[in-house]
């Protein structure tokens, strides 16, 4: 009978192997993008790529992290402004920050974007008349918006078809998957404490429930203390509506410019619950800002998780997760 069950067993295991090459080349082959290719951008409009794309720009840091991450970055040829200032770039693809530099969202340089002859370009929403001249060019231009967890992995989906790098895709999502429901399933009978983000420019900057940042926190087990805001960009508050909201934890951005020491000896704030219990912390950014929709921002929840559940989700957990996830997407040794 042991034999029996052996033989079966052994059996089993070889059809089962089996049946995941044959998934894998299957996959491999549904992976690979024919040119030309149409797509549909987080704008809506519809793009046309005839081509594999060999030179890219990127005006947007965002996709210009995905692209590191997608094995891309050997065929950025363009930046957008301030490339030097990005710890993710220096450390993981240092030529990026010599590259010239398109510009940003506010003051978009077109005549050195097309002047470097790209095969493709990337776009923040905000620059819709910069992709329409671009397009009038014969240059195709990708509006991307990654301004909430489904947007963030609609974008990835979107440029890895464009770029036909569908595989790497596809193991960065099954990643962000991973901790996703790992998240949910260990947090899914938390307590939700209310807990305050503030923004990068001032303590009284905030993001309401229709930016990326409140899913963060919801994802680390907490309830966004701004949730009743509705714009969908940074809002400024003031000291008495973040006392009303009274909110348990504080948490700075990653490139806040200001320190946890300013908000905890901040005399407006002595009678907030979050300051009087020193429950003030400021989002890990030394690889890049984690609070901003990047690839790499399902690693603030994992972090934001182990401060407000550290029972459910050990506080080393972010450390031992980040230097796996850099080291497996952007070649970053530690």
């Amino acid at each position: 009978m042991r034999k029996t069950v052996s033989k079966f067993l052994s059996m089993s295991l070889i059809y089962l192997m089996l049946l995941s090459v044959i998934g894998s080349c299957l996959c491999a082959a549904a992976a690979e993008t024919a040119y030309p290719i149409t797509v549909t951008d987080q704008s809506g409009r519809e793009v046309t790529i005839e081509k594999k794309p060999e030179r890219i720009v990127s005006g947007y840091y965002i996709p210009s992290s995905l692209l590191i991450a997608l094995g891309l970055k050997d065929k950025i040829v363009g930046i957008e402004a301030k490339a030097d200032k990005r710890p993710v770039y220096s450390l993981a693809a240092p030529q990026l920050t010599e590259l010239p530099s398109v510009g940003s969202a506010k003051d978009f340089d077109l005549e050195t974007c097309a002047s470097l002859s790209p095969d493709l370009v990337i776009l923040p929403l905000k620059l819709k008349d910069a992709a329409q001249s671009l397009t009038e060019l014969q240059i195709p231009v990708l509006l991307v918006n990654p301004e909430s967890q489904e947007l963030l992995e609609s974008m990835i989906g979107l440029i890895s078809t464009a770029t036909d790098t569908e595989e790497p895709a596809a193991e960065l999502l099954a990643y962000i998957d991973e901790q996703t429901a790992m998240l949910s399933d260990t947090l899914a009978d938390v307590e939700t404490p209310e807990v305050y983000l503030a923004g990068n420019s001032s303590l009284l900057s905030t993001a309401g429930e229709a930016m990326y940042q409140s899913s963060l926190i919801e994802l680390a087990g907490g309830k966004n203390a701004a949730s009743e805001i509705s714009d969908t960009y940074w809002t400024d508050i003031s000291y008495e509506q973040l006392l009303a909201w009274d909110p348990s934890y504080i948490i700075l951005a990653s490139d806040a410019q200001y320190t946890v020491d300013d908000v905890l000896n901040d005399a407006n704030l002595k009678d907030c619950t979050a300051v009087k219990n020193g429950d003030v912390y400021a989002i890990p950014g030394e690889v890049e800002a984690l609070d901003s929709p990047v690839p790499a921002s399902i690693l603030a929840s994992v972090w934001l998780a182990g401060i407000l559940h550290p029972e459910q989700v050990a506080p080393d957990t972010y450390t031992q997760e980040k230097t796996s996830y850099y080291e497996t997407f952007y070649g970053i040794q530690e």
